[in-house]
């Protein structure tokens, strides 16, 4: 009997198997030891002639009847295939899969885990799977109070004594790198990753918590390592944002796509479609983009990355109202601000000035209770100072989050903070960088090509907005037409020797 399901244990292996080289092999179907009407345990086994084994072999089958599966074993009779998981074992097996579960699975497996506890306050395996499942709750839905319920659950998993539960420390791991601490997620997760090599949680939160220190190689490692262990859809959506964080936008579009076709459940669909979308719309292509975000949305529909998505692409085809309804979908999702600092800019685009103040409000209030929790929120209160507020205090938040987790993305978040402060000068070589080795995507040429154009440098200027506009034409409601304006004005480059 399975521990953590409640279902009598199969004994199969999970993972694919490699025939040697040049065999081709056909699976052939195996019982569990331990089941009625399974062959003894091989040290128990007696020799048996080929005949007989292979006629065993081929009389075990499935038979769907009447919407059941029935399984027959090999003298004929009908045994009753196990029970269908229930929604905690749905979740519990996609954690040990290394999928995503779906929401109201994870909420299943939560209230059992929690019920377990409050029977058995000692059991520290309860205590790892309960806050490894709160952990990712608050990844996924951003509410304040869901990170520290998580840490105190992992935590007292950890406090039970002996060896440390991997699960436990993924768990950590996982709420490192919801809180945007980036190191404190690669030491849980490296921690992990020794703990159990085979598992596959610790290699997900490793790739997403390197580039946020600025370990390219280190991602690379991890990303080859999960790709042995579980090669498949979850390996693929992760090797697309690799991709994509060095700007191989054409191999991230072909492993997402690849990943969403072979998912197997709809969480994974819709955590593959929703990259999908990210991908198409940061490459110009709205339309594309907004059919992956609602793709993603019928698969889950309470994911609010795809809903933030189908938002940016609907204003980008000029429909406000329903981009203003789909982030108002987003934010009841996931109280996250940027999706108020978004919405918000959207709104000022329109002309809307007073609503779009409430919403760079509301985005304060929620990087407030979200810091409580603590959630790291400089990157996105930097964003709304620096361009909404105070640039000083933009340029001061930023300096303290590239000092943490130095990189391509904070590294041009502190360039346009710079910029926007009037040090367009200091902003130069950070941009710059942040170009040169972040992901081929839209803003940080906007904000290059800015820089340039404050300091005077109008061809550099008039490559890098052009560069960003071909990007993505509508990257943003309120930039996009700021760079068409500038380069309007800047008209075409001048033909002929340089001056005297």
């Amino acid at each position: 009997m399975d521990r953590e399901t409640g279902r009598p244990g199969t004994g199969l292996r999970t993972g694919p198997r490699t025939p040697p080289a040049g065999v081709a092999r056909t699976p052939r179907p195996r019982l569990a030891q331990g089941v009625p009407g399974a062959p003894p345990p091989p040290a128990a086994r007696r020799p048996r002639r080929r005949g007989p084994r292979l006629s065993a072999a081929v009389g075990v089958g499935l038979l769907l009847a009447g919407g059941g599966v029935v399984a027959v074993d090999r003298f004929g009779q009908d045994r009753a295939a196990p029970a269908p998981l229930t929604p905690a074992g749905r979740a519990l097996a996609a954690a040990g899969a290394g999928r995503p579960a779906a929401l109201a699975d994870l909420a299943a497996l939560i209230g059992e885990r929690r019920e377990r506890v409050r029977r058995a306050p000692a059991d520290p395996a309860s205590w790892a799977v309960l806050g490894a499942a709160l952990a990712e709750r608050a990844a996924r839905s951003g509410a304040p109070g869901a990170y520290t319920e998580a840490e105190r659950a992992l935590q007292r998993a950890l406090a039970q004594g002996g060896t440390p539960d991997v699960r436990a420390l993924t768990g950590l791991a996982v709420l490192a790198a919801a809180r945007q601490d980036w190191a404190g997620a690669v030491r849980w997760g490296e921690a992990a990753r020794d703990r159990a090599p085979g598992r596959v949680g610790a290699y997900r939160v490793l790739l997403e918590a390197y580039p946020g220190t600025g370990d390219a190689e280190g991602a690379d490692r991890a990303l080859e390592r999960l790709r042995k262990v579980r090669p498949g859809p979850v390996a693929e959506v992760a090797a697309a944002w690799v991709h994509r964080e060095r700007g191989w936008r054409e191999d991230a579009e072909a492993t997402v796509y690849d990943a969403a076709a072979r998912a197997a459940t709809p969480a994974e669909r819709a955590a593959a479609l929703s990259r999908a979308g990210d991908l198409a719309w940061e490459r110009g292509e709205a339309e594309t983009a907004l059919a992956r975000y609602e793709g993603a949305l019928r698969a889950e529909p309470e994911h609010d990355g795809a809903a933030a998505g189908r938002a940016r692409a609907l204003a980008g085809l000029g429909r406000s109202e329903e981009a203003l309804r789909a982030w108002a979908r987003a934010r009841a999702a996931a109280p996250r601000p940027g999706y108020a600092v978004e919405s918000g800019e959207l709104l000022l685009a329109l002309g809307r000035s007073a609503e779009a103040a409430d919403h760079f409000a509301l985005a304060r209030h929620q990087a407030a209770a979200l810091a409580r929790d603590g959630v790291r929120q400089e990157p996105v209160l930097g964003r709304l100072e620096a361009d909404h507020g105070d640039p000083a205090e933009a340029v001061r938040l930023l300096t303290e989050e590239h000092r943490r987790h130095p990189g391509p993305a904070a590294s041009g978040a502190l360039g346009w903070a710079l910029h926007k402060a009037g040090r367009s000068a200091e902003a130069l070589p950070r941009l710059r960088a942040a170009v040169k080795d972040g992901p081929n995507t839209a803003r940080p040429a906007y904000h290059l090509g800015m820089v340039h154009l404050a300091l005077g440098e109008r061809g550099a200027a008039r490559r890098q907005l052009t560069r960003a506009l071909r990007l993505a034409p509508q990257f943003s409601p309120l930039h996009a037409e700021r760079a068409r304006r500038e380069l309007a004005a800047l008209g075409e480059p001048a033909w002929g020797p340089p001056p005297a």
